[in-house]
């Protein structure tokens, strides 16, 4: 137990601490940029680029985007294909974490750049498919129960740096816990690293409805418990808190079922063809 207490535990609260700093700085940045932005505007008037400008703002960290995107759709002021490349170039706190663990920038940039071209893509083809002209109407599209802007630049940037924190050490512990006592071996194999079939696990763990899910993917990734494939599956379909925001405003269950069924399926696609390629960052 002493041995647990001081390898695991002790070691996990030190190495989380000592990502604080790093945490609170990168999202202090990004809240500055989402105050500067007018990104409703953007989005909403983007008109047949909806899917070009949906992905580059999709792939700024936070849930935020991907619950305007899903707003912005449920009243049909964006295409379904904008909302598409929204939710698979939403980054949530990948870009936090990963240079908070002092990952090679480029390497990040490399991922983000893969998740906005693989959003821009399915969006145009999405759109080309189904054209659908509706009646348009306008609502407020900040969530307050997600995005915290009304809380000011200073208190939302405390709040995601505590979250996130909170998240990154739950997640690192349980993570390193299942190491001590299990093995490396053991995690490999429960998300089937070494099988083709691993992005379908973590296409379905990015599914889950919280930011969680993209520290958690992350943190599998960086501990070599998943493969480069099934950590892009699992962050083109972390799309946060907007899956839980699109069951909730569009009444259309069969369609919200559709979009998830979309999300997923591109997910382990893009996954599978990675790992099958060999594609290693």
């Amino acid at each position: 137990m002493k041995e647990f207490l001081e390898e695991v535990v002790l070691d996990t609260l030190i190495d989380g601490i000592k990502l604080i700093p790093f945490l609170f700085v990168a999202f202090l940045i990004i809240e500055l940029l989402e105050h500067k932005l007018d990104s409703k505007k953007i989005v909403s008037k983007s008109g047949k680029f909806g899917p070009f400008i949906g992905s580059i703002l999709g792939a700024f960290p936070q849930c935020g985007f991907s619950v305007l995107g899903t707003n912005l759709y449920s009243t049909r002021i964006i295409t379904l294909g904008t909302l598409i490349s929204i939710y698979l170039s939403t980054s949530d706190e990948m870009i936090p974490v990963m240079l908070s663990q002092k990952i090679d920038t480029i390497t990040v940039l490399k991922i983000i750049g893969i998740k906005v071209i693989v959003g821009m893509i399915f969006g145009f083809i999405i759109d080309l498919l189904i054209r659908r002209k509706e009646e348009v109407h306008i609502k407020d599209c900040c969530e307050e129960d997600h995005c915290h802007c009304e809380k000011g630049i200073l208190r939302s940037t405390l709040h995601h740096t505590l979250s996130i924190f909170l998240f990154i050490l739950v997640a690192s512990l349980l993570i390193n816990t299942i190491l001590f006592f299990l093995g490396e071996e053991f995690l490999q194999t429960l998300f089937l690293k070494d099988s083709i079939f691993g992005p379908f696990v973590s296409s379905l763990v990015g599914l889950i409805p919280n930011c969680a899910s993209s520290v958690v993917i992350t943190e599998l990734y960086l501990s070599s418990a998943i493969t480069f494939g099934a950590l892009m599956s699992g962050l083109l379909t972390g799309a946060g808190v907007g899956i839980l925001v699109l069951f909730r405003t569009n009444k259309n269950l069969k369609e919200n079922i559709s979009i998830l069924l979309t999300i997923y399926s591109i997910g382990v696609i893009i996954g599978m063809v990675f790992d099958i390629i060999g594609v290693v960052l």
